[in-house]
């Protein structure tokens, strides 16, 4: 993958910034601020891809040359997208009705490279069960009370107090984070960059 110039990722998520950290990519952050509300009959993995294809593109036509990554996480449950929640009343909500049960996690990236009159940009989707050990509302309030879930949908972060919640994972583990390494590696071949590991 190329270095220089750096990347850039149209997220403020410091979860997916410390993916790119750990793989060595160099790059920049510049989130990019669309509507990211659910279209009536969206299915979850057609929204997250189409939240993440908006991002990358509206932030690659500004910088033509430059590659850019973007991506959005949802949570769902008996059909239903779980959001950030408002507050914690609904954190609180959102983690009992996860209590002792499986969901699905979506995971979109956009991979995209902009050139002054046009672009190339790539995108996919990926999905993990994660299965939540039993636990009651003590536990889920005590663990809204760090404040860890309030920016997080469904209301939680797995990579951190929220492990804690977690019996196991289906699937790919950086998805749940919010950005799938194996999606990535696929869509940034697709536009003619090979990871090197760094040296």
């Amino acid at each position: 993958m190329k270095t220089s110039p750096p990347w850039i990722l149209a997220s403020a998520s410091p979860r997916r910034a410390e993916i790119l950290e750990m793989l060595g990519i160099a790059f920049d952050v510049q989130p990019a601020h669309i509507d990211e509300s659910v279209i009536p009959g969206e299915a979850p993995g057609e929204h997250v891809e189409r939240l993440a294809r908006g991002k990358a593109a509206a932030i690659s036509s500004l910088h033509p040359g430059r590659v850019v990554v973007a991506g959005d996480t949802v949570v769902t449950i008996d059909g239903e997208i779980l959001g950030k929640p408002v507050d914690e009343d609904e954190a609180v909500r959102m983690l009992l009705r996860l209590a002792g049960r499986g969901h699905e996690v979506f995971s979109a990236l956009a991979v995209a490279e902009g050139t002054r009159s046009a672009g190339i940009l790539h995108s996919g989707v990926r999905s993990t069960r994660v299965h939540f050990r039993s636990f009651g509302e003590g536990t889920a309030r005590a663990y809204v009370e760090t404040g860890e879930p309030m920016d997080k949908a469904g209301a939680y972060g797995i990579q951190g107090l929220g492990a804690v919640l977690v019996e196991g994972i289906e699937g790919d583990y950086t998805g749940v984070v919010g950005l799938p390494v194996p999606l990535l590696l696929e869509l940034s071949a697709a536009i003619g960059f090979a990871y090197r590991f760094p040296k």
